[in-house]
């Protein structure tokens, strides 16, 4: 008997998964890397093992706890009602960094058609700020006009870097790639631990692997493969393309490259390619800033809805779209893009990712410590849930030490944000008493 389903299938998942974790993550990393030499490719092994581990436990939670809220509700199974906040309130702060992040980025690779954004460091200011508003608007048009675009922009990203991961072993020099292997002379270690939060940042996004597993055929199966084939398809595209860049453009050019990939394939082709190549960067970026932005804006949205977050940030316009919680996101992230202005876009991306990564642990480290509670909830088997918590041990420690890589500086100021967190949520818990107080009488 013939059974139509409109549920998604395991290729579909695992490719849905794939664009959300490449998005532009990638795109400015190999010159971030070539900072520190071939040698930081080393940490691309560590983050691919512990970037398993995260996917696999959030399979698991999203498998059996079906509850709104994504990462907040699943540390709220663990952590109570404080939690849920904290998750939310961090995981914002870090789309607010990413979101600057990325607009960085995308100006690098605009300076290619637009000089006059490198002639000094305001200059690139006003040009993040330009791309911030522009993308920002296109999102107060609502839901389906942001999927449309990222869908397509995305392709902008994964050609470029699955191109080059393929075709660029041709033009490999073993050479060139051993004379960048350690330039500065720094230890395995700190090399490794350099990388670390650059390399993490670049699967960022995979904490949407298990949202929606309802959506799934044959879920219990299908999410946890999905993410797994997904994340070992992003780690060997991943270390494949930064590897073979550093064989074909010599260490001291791309460590000063604003568009690293634009770079490399007019290297390996001729300036025209380099720069079709750094336009499909930039629509990549673009897209996936407006991506993120919208993510962002229903993140607070849903939180104002559980009256976690003031008010305003949940009042939509005629498109259903936040318009005024967007508007207070965009000028924190102008804020920030003053505040962590840079003469070079590679220091004030480094700097970005770095605080990025530290505050997205916070939400990974609450939601994932909450894996043992959500499977006792659902009586799974003790096979299932020793091989889980196994795994999922491993992802929260991964995560500590992916917040311990990311510096002294961004452990700091990422710690005095986190601290804010529960300064805000103690009026929540105040306000909540006092209702419940009333209730009461």
């Amino acid at each position: 008997m013939f059974m139509s389903s409109n549920k998604m299938g395991l290729m579909g998942l695992t490719t849905i998964v794939t664009v959300n974790m490449m998005g532009s993550g990638i795109i400015l990393l190999p010159s971030s890397l070539a900072e520190t030499g071939g040698i930081a490719l080393m940490a691309w092994g560590i983050t691919a093992v512990g970037a398993l581990c995260i996917a696999y436990t959030f399979s698991k939670c999203g498998m059996y706890c079906l509850e709104d809220g994504g990462m907040s509700a699943y540390a709220q199974k663990a952590h109570g009602k404080s939690s849920f906040f904290v998750a939310s309130y961090t995981y914002y702060v870090c789309l607010v960094i990413s979101a600057v992040a990325i607009a960085v980025t995308s100006v690098g690779y605009l300076e290619s058609f637009i000089p006059w954004l490198k002639q000094s460091s305001v200059h690139t200011f006003v040009g993040v700020v330009a791309v911030l508003v522009i993308t920002l608007v296109a999102n107060m048009r609502g839901a389906k006009i942001t999927g449309q675009i990222s869908s397509i922009t995305v392709w902008g990203v994964i050609v470029p870097v699955l191109g080059v991961s393929i075709i660029g072993w041709f033009w490999f020099d073993s050479k060139i790639f051993m004379e960048a292997w350690n330039p500065n002379d720094v230890s395995t270690s700190k090399a490794m631990s350099s990388g670390i939060a650059l390399t993490l940042w670049a699967f960022l996004g995979i904490e949407s692997a298990g949202v929606n597993s309802g959506a799934v055929e044959n879920p219990k199966r299908n999410v946890p493969l999905a993410c797994m084939l997904a994340t070992i398809f992003s780690a060997i595209t991943y270390v494949a393309s930064t590897t073979v860049i550093q064989g074909i453009v010599p260490n001291d050019l791309l460590a000063k490259s604003d568009a690293p990939f634009g770079l490399v394939f007019a290297q390996m082709f001729n300036p025209l390619v380099g720069q079709v190549i750094t336009a499909m960067a930039v629509v990549a970026c673009v897209g996936s800033l407006l991506g993120w932005q919208f993510t962002n804006a229903q993140v607070s949205k849903a939180a104002a809805d559980m009256r976690l977050f003031p008010k305003l940030f949940g009042e939509t316009n005629r498109f259903d779209a936040p318009v005024k919680g967007m508007l207070v996101m965009l000028t924190l992230e102008i804020i920030l893009a003053v505040m962590t202005i840079s003469p070079t876009l590679i220091k004030q991306f480094d700097v970005l990712v770095d605080l990025a990564v530290f505050i997205n642990m916070v939400p990974y480290i609450l939601s994932l410590t909450a894996l043992g509670v959500i499977l006792r909830s659902a009586n799974v088997g003790e096979s299932e849930y020793k091989t889980s918590i196994f795994v999922g041990g491993i992802a929260v420690l991964y995560s500590i030490y992916g917040a311990y890589a990311t510096g002294q500086e961004s452990v700091f100021y990422g710690t005095l944000i986190m601290l804010l967190g529960y300064f805000f949520y103690g009026f929540i818990a105040s306000r909540d008493a006092a209702q419940s107080t009333v209730g009461e009488e």
